[in-house]
């Protein structure tokens, strides 16, 4: 979209403003005098309100894009239950080529193969985008916003390799008066023959391309959702952000098998005898997914620092704290979809209430003040071996004790007496 529209990283910025904040500020040290300043914990104010793209969200949690956004319906329960964005399912100009199958669904839990029981630890999903007419879809969205004027939401498109495709996908979207749009480009099953999806997500040259043609049409802000199946995923983000996207959202599901039904010898989910590999999400995909944030985020400070963009965290989040992690990595929001799916559009409110308590625990009163802080934690396996033979060598400088009879002082006589004690 157009380059002159602002978006907050740090809450502070407006449309067509420049952010006075940059991407990653608070550093370490500021970290810790926060956690021991005198003020009580209890007295702190919470506030989870979060400012990105000059949109104002009460709390950093969104609906992914998926099941839970699929209709008028859903999405009005997700705000009524205070979610603080809500990113509908992806849409596309002919839904009559978009035919799911049933069962779509295929969950794995801690235990063996074909368990029964045991904690639900992974989820695959064969499911299409929105297989309902586009017009119906325009029509809820518009009657979405006429409802809920000061809520954010977000519409999810995706296209064939067409710019006037695109174009007019666009331009009917924003008619019906969404705050901004995410853009597709990760789904790993389904059509990428027609070059949708991860298709594009996971060829740059195509990707850049089709950025341009969408951003010299949208009037919105724009998130580039990114695929995981790639091997370095800083590569489409940093095409997508070089391109004019105003933000990032990542990770889409994992490429996957989720097991073998060992009685019918038959892949899951099974249709008809027979299935096909899909998308994997839920607690197991969680590490993966903050690996694929983490570089993102860092590739985003390194190069982007002097423009003010938006990163948004997706992957196997169930609790706060899970959230929580995607903040301390530099994400401005965070997404749920299979979380939904699994718990209820009520988990927004245990998502809230584990997010404040870390809060409280760490004496923040704002998303902003710990934002990013354990991204300058991460260094090269290079750096770590550097790092510990130094350690090492000053702590055996200590065992050792004093080298000469001219080290010893009055005000440490006793512990320099102790660092030569041999037990």
């Amino acid at each position: 979209m157009a380059a002159s529209l602002g978006i907050s990283m740090g809450g502070s910025a407006a449309i067509g403003l420049p952010s006075q904040r940059r991407l990653f500020s608070l550093s370490p040290a500021k970290l810790v005098s926060r956690a021991v300043a005198e003020k009580g914990v209890s007295a702190v104010e919470l506030d989870l309100s979060v400012r990105v793209n000059g949109l104002q969200l009460p709390n950093p949690f969104v609906i992914g894009s998926g099941p839970p956004g699929t209709n008028y319906t859903v999405m009005k329960r997700a705000f009524d239950e205070g979610w603080g964005a809500v990113v509908a399912k992806t849409v596309s100009l002919d839904a009559a080529k978009v035919v799911n199958v049933t069962p779509r669904y295929a969950r794995l839990r801690a235990g063996s193969n074909g368990s029964a029981k045991g904690q639900i630890i992974g989820w695959e999903n064969i499911e299409l985008i929105s297989d309902r007419p586009l017009e119906t879809m325009l029509k809820e969205l518009k009657q979405l916003k006429i409802e809920y004027p000061d809520r954010i939401l977000i519409g999810s498109i995706m296209e064939e390799y067409n710019k006037d495709a695109w174009h007019e996908l666009i331009e009917r979207v924003e008619a019906t008066g969404v705050d901004a749009l995410e853009i597709n480009f990760s789904c790993p099953h389904g059509m990428p023959e027609r070059k949708m999806g991860a298709a594009v997500g996971q060829d740059c040259a195509l990707l850049e391309e089709v950025c341009g043609w969408i951003n010299e049409k949208a009037t919105v802000p724009v998130w580039a959702k990114m695929t995981p199946n790639i091997t370095d995923i800083t590569q489409p983000a940093r095409v997508a952000l070089k391109s004019g996207c105003e933000g990032i959202a990542a990770i889409n599901t994992i490429m996957s098998v989720m097991g073998i039904d060992l009685n019918t010898l038959r892949p899951e989910p099974c249709v008809e005898g027979y299935s096909t590999p899909g998308g994997y999400s839920s607690k197991a995909v969680h590490p993966i997914a903050l690996g694929k944030v983490m570089q993102i985020a860092q590739m985003m400070k390194d190069e982007f620092s002097n423009r003010d963009v938006s990163l948004s965290g997706i992957g196997g989040v169930e609790t706060g704290n899970d959230a929580a992690e995607f903040i301390l990595l530099g994400a401005n929001t965070v997404q749920v979809c299979t979380g939904v799916m699994m718990h209820g559009y009520g988990l927004v409110k245990k998502l809230c209430e584990d997010l404040k308590e870390f809060m409280r625990k760490h004496n923040f009163s704002t998303i902003e003040e710990f934002r990013g802080a354990s991204l300058p934690y991460f260094t090269t396996h290079t750096d770590l071996v550097r790092r510990q033979q130094e350690a090492i060598k000053q702590r055996k400088a200590v065992r050792l004790g004093l080298q000469s009879d001219k080290d010893w002082t009055g005000d440490g006589f006793v512990k320099e007496t102790e660092s030569m004690v041999s037990n």
